[in-house]
């Protein structure tokens, strides 16, 4: 295999990852800059302290754009998983630091799921229980956000969703393990003020805003 899919499949998955939805969500229907509100963020959550509506786009069109980056990898490459998993990285990546917004963006915790979906479904089903459980208990989308990214990893190799075909013959390309556990290790370092704050005793309880 040569450097070319590599290159394009992170190209792929970092473009599309990169689209901000939640702060064109915000802008285009409210007027305003999501990250001047709340946490600064333009992920879902903060997104949702402005508008319930608009949290839920900003979550499903995350989710779809990392889903699509790998769909759009995979058939492009049809049976090449390991560049599925670089796409995903990407996207997470790319939704983290995008260009069109001076690398200021999001966690990366709805675009991980999406980009994961077809890869490591049962580990993201396992995952998705994990933050539902945490959310509910502890009312802390960050600390569910932290828990479930950081059993993702865990799940997807005891589930063997990260062994795939020629993966021992690619050298120096990223194994998909490697990508799962680095997309894991970027959403959770996202969280560091969230962690200060949980520490602290000052992290706000998630609220949605009424209408």
């Amino acid at each position: 295999m040569n450097s070319n899919p590599v290159l394009l499949s992170a190209a792929i998955g970092y473009l599309l990852g990169s689209i901000p939805f939640g702060y064109l969500l915000v802008r285009r229907f409210r007027g305003a800059d999501v990250r001047t509100t709340g946490s600064g963020n333009i992920g879902a959550t903060n997104v949702a302290r402005t508008s319930p509506v608009l949290g839920v786009a900003t979550l499903i069109l995350d989710a779809l754009k990392g889903f699509v980056a790998v769909l759009l990898v995979l058939t492009l490459y049809p049976g090449s998983e390991v560049l599925g998993f670089i796409a995903a990285f990407s996207a997470i990546f790319g939704h983290m630091f995008p260009a069109w917004l001076g690398f200021r963006g999001g966690k990366g915790v709805a675009v991980g799921l999406g980009s994961l979906l077809l890869l490591t479904p049962k580990a993201i089903l396992i995952a998705v229980g994990i933050f539902i459980a945490v959310a509910a208990a502890f009312r802390w989308i960050a600390l569910a956000s932290i828990t479930a990214a950081a059993a993702l990893p865990v799940f997807a190799w005891l589930l063997g969703e990260t062994r795939v075909a020629g993966e021992m013959a690619l050298g120096a390309i990223p194994k998909p393990l490697e990508c799962v556990v680095a997309g894991s290790v970027l959403i959770i370092a996202k969280h560091h003020s969230n962690i200060r704050r949980m520490f602290n005793g000052s992290e706000p309880r998630f609220q949605l805003k009424k209408q």
